[in-house]
């Protein structure tokens, strides 16, 4: 692989490498995306075309260890990608079709180009008789048109004439069959596939719904030869497939080149007749493949601009990708739809497409450059909030209780068991038992409307949200006589390890130290809400929510005396956690080599990582991700306690020895918490950030689909992390802590009804630039003293301790 500034180019052709490009060459609009595989291939061990609708789901039953068990999915759609040719030079018989795959093949590269959202290939095939056929691929999915998708495959005849035979289709006949460990399960979810063919047969299309959503799914394609005759297209059609054949002269060393032009739409878009009806017109109706191309270059120019961020070398290239592919997944088209977001992109089957608290990685930075479609997630838990309402009401709580995993409708989508790779066992599942999302939904709400000023949505949606949620804490808080205290029992963290306690037959921990935190901070932002909403809003609120103010009353004291348990002079991660085993780390490295999924391991020997003070990810430290210093010290102080830098110093270190890194996210929150606690130790972690996807550190996972809230989150650690930056009290924040390997970047963003602020951090100073024509000054509060920037005016501001 080498990289460029905007482009990331594979040289060659590695099957064994195939699906972990196809998941980073992906191309998408927010509405929809497409995994980068080759056109000319189909589903095999090398290779999964795989397109994705945001939040197009399904449910289906399965037989699992002799229990029957639903799951619901992000859709695996027909595939528009295929595309397959042969040659047959003048005077001899046609060759065989051309793939990659085959023996043709002679040389391959392959490269994505940031800026302009397209994915090229170049193939050179080579037959016995020593004639050659260079092949060149351009692919888009529309930015500006978000229901469009294109590519233009030009062939060259080297020393040769003849003609060129091209099938493009549309594939019906697919399936959910990208994640190995899911192969026992039903995947089927489309049915009732038909297929058809305009007149003149240059359009055909094909039309199918899912098995139990019935959503209805249409895609049409238009195939031409350009600037040339050819033979009119034959179209030959099958119940799931739709296949379109020309032959095209091709005279010595001629270049000719066929253009396949989709259109996808669904029964769940507004403003439609029908699908099929509709994609057929908007196909029909679709400029050719050059202006195509040229007005979404076009359009990723305005998303490049609003999505500002500078930084150089290395890190700046690989940040780039995690942004585009951040901005492929959730674009300003999101903002129009009913989706939130998912954990692994429109990239992949893995994690089923559902929703968890990625989203606490993700919207902070959107928050600060299209706030619009950060109000339109935080929409889709919104619309969700009955659901997590009835799911509290069930287990005998008020509020909402938010599920771990999302999906179409907010009901618990967790599997109830997951399967152990390394034993091949099938195993209770007790995630479901993470409420901690609902503190993240609340988190998200708050951040959004202090960063984006956006008062409606609080005093409206964001209140009723953050309301809820934290009369789910106050009901789930009980009162400990003997420690004098609330605690909050039978949860999981965000460490995931830990499901219940050693030989316990119950699962579930209790008073994790995170869950207990973040409630206290959700009951405290609350009762704020509660204060400051408009005399006619809370009214109206109250009695639509039948909040009383003797509720309130409970949620002060509960916010004040939740029980944060310590052991050994630090925070514990859990009641209990400092009883249980040390693990033989070194002795486990030795055996295994990687020990990221240590749980796997344990269970594979018999054992569980219940016994041992062994974390999977980030727990307890997740709270210095979240809070600032001073914010984090002012909460435990609340609780009763004193979070001075030794103490917590001694808890990150603490963790940080006990922390096996099994998931994208810690590397990220360990580099964001050392940046200001060890600050040399702090970029071997973001560098493995960095490098999650990319080297695919995992092993094998970002094949199912790229690490949306990892991605995200190293573009914060940039924006909000090494600045120190917040948003609070109608002013920019800073507190800077510029890492020396990342001690000279720039950001641009935007602040409430101030676009294009541009905020650098060079070494010693930080600069920062309010755009002319916004409303008034911005304010700026660095080392608590005040600066107010004027519209059209830079400041510069010398960095404490210089």
């Amino acid at each position: 692989m080498t990289t460029r500034a905007w482009t990331w180019t594979y040289e060659g052709y590695d099957p064994g490498a195939e699906r972990l490009r196809e998941a980073l060459c992906t191309l998408g609009n927010g509405y929809f995306g497409t995994r980068g595989a080759a056109s000319e291939t189909s589903e095999g061990p090398a290779h999964y075309p795989g397109t994705y609708a945001a939040g197009v789901y399904n449910r289906l039953i399965s037989t699992v260890a002799g229990r029957q068990v639903e799951n619901e999915d992000m859709v695996n759609l027909p595939n528009w990608l295929p595309l397959r040719y042969r040659v047959r030079p003048e005077g001899a018989a046609p060759g065989p079709w051309l793939s990659p795959d085959g023996p043709h093949l002679l040389t391959h590269r392959q490269s994505l180009d940031l800026r302009h959202g397209t994915l090229t290939r170049w193939s050179v095939y080579e037959d016995d008789a020593g004639r050659r056929l260079r092949v060149e691929q351009c692919r888009l999915v529309h930015m500006g048109e978000p229901h469009l998708a294109a590519q233009r495959t030009s062939f060259t005849a080297e020393g040769w004439a003849g003609t060129v035979e091209v099938e493009s289709g549309l594939d019906g006949d697919v399936r959910n069959a990208g994640v190995e460990r899911y192969g026992d399960l039903a995947n089927r979810h489309l049915t009732h596939l038909r297929t058809g063919a305009e007149r003149d047969d240059t359009v055909v299309w094909l039309r199918c719904r899912t098995v139990n959503s019935d959503i209805r799914i249409a895609l049409a394609a238009r195939t031409r030869v350009t600037d040339r005759p050819a033979l009119p297209p034959h179209a030959r059609l099958t119940v799931g497939q739709a296949v379109q054949t020309l032959t095209i002269p091709v005279g010595r060393d001629e270049t000719v080149a066929v253009d396949k032009t989709v259109a996808l739409y669904t029964s769940r878009d507004p403003a439609i007749s029908g699908p099929q009806t509709t994609a057929v017109q908007e196909v029909r109706r679709a400029a050719d493949f050059p202006r195509l191309l040229a007005s979404h270059h076009r359009a990723w120019e305005r998303i490049w601009r609003e999505a500002a961020l500078d930084v150089p070398g290395e890190a700046g290239r690989i940040l780039r990708l995690h942004l585009f592919h951040v901005l492929q997944t959730l674009s300003p088209h999101t903002a129009g739809l009913d989706a939130g977001v998912p954990a692994r992109g429109l990239h992949g089957e893995a994690y089923r497409g559902h929703v968890f608290w990625d989203e606490l990685f993700v919207l902070p930075f959107l928050n600060l450059h299209f706030p619009e479609v950060s109000r339109s997630l935080l929409g889709y838990r919104y619309r969700r909030l009955p659901a997590a309402i009835h799911a509290a009401r069930s287990v005998g709580r008020r509020g909402a209780m938010y599920p771990w995993q999302s999906g179409s409708d907010g009901r618990e989508e967790t599997q109830e068991l997951h399967l152990n790779p390394r034993s091949g066992r099938w195993l209770p599942d007790h995630s479901r038992l993470q409420h901690h999302v609902g503190s993240a939904v609340a988190y998200n709400v708050w951040q959004y409307c202090q960063a984006s000023g956006d008062t409606e949505f609080l005093h409206t949606d964001g209140a009723e949200t953050l309301l809820q949620i934290a009369r789910f804490w106050a009901s789930s808080a009980v009162w400990d006589p003997a420690l004098e205290r609330y605690r909050i029992r039978g949860v999981v963290g965000p460490d995931e390890y830990h499901d219940g306690y050693p030989d316990a037959t119950v699962p579930g921990l209790d008073d994790n130290a995170y869950t207990n935190v973040t409630a206290a901070w959700v009951l405290t932002r609350a009762l704020e809400l509660c204060r400051t909403l408009p005399l006619s809003h809370r009214h109206q609120l109250f009695d639509r929510i039948r909040l009383a103010p003797s509720e309130q009353d409970g949620w002060d004291d509960i916010a004040h005396r939740l029980h944060v348990p310590y052991h050994a002079g630090v925070i514990s991660q859990f009641a209990g956690y400092g009883e249980l085993a040390e693990l033989d780390w070194e002795g486990y490295r030795k055996r295994y080599g990687d020990i990221r999924r240590l749980d796997r391991i344990l269970e594979a020997e018999g054992d569980t990582a219940n016994r041992y003070q062994a974390s999977k990810q980030a727990d307890v430290l997740m709270l210095g991700y979240l809070f600032s210093p001073r914010e984090l010290a002012g909460l435990f102080r609340q609780l009763g306690h004193s979070l001075d830098d030794d103490s917590w110093r001694a808890t990150v270190d603490y963790y940080l020895a006990r922390t096996s890194h099994g998931s994208t996210l810690s590397s990220l929150v360990h580099a964001w918490v050392l940046a200001r606690v060890r600050r040399e130790d702090a970029w071997a972690f973001a560098e493995e950030a960095l490098a999650g996807d990319v080297a695919d550190v995992q092993g094998g996972t970002t094949a199912e689909g790229i690490h949306l809230g990892a991605m995200a989150g190293t573009l914060d650690f940039v924006q909000r992390g090494l600045t120190g930056l917040e948003t609070r009290d109608n002013a920019l924040w800073l507190d800077p802590a510029p890492l020396p390997q990342l001690s000279k970047f720039g950001v641009g963003i935007r602040y409430r009804s101030h676009w294009d602020v541009d905020l650098r951090i060079r070494a010693q100073r930080v600069r920062i630039a309010v755009p002319d024509g916004t409303d008034g000054p911005v304010r700026v509060v660095l080392d608590g003293v005040e600066s107010v920037i004027a519209p059209g005016t830079t400041r510069r501001l010398e960095l404490p301790g210089v």
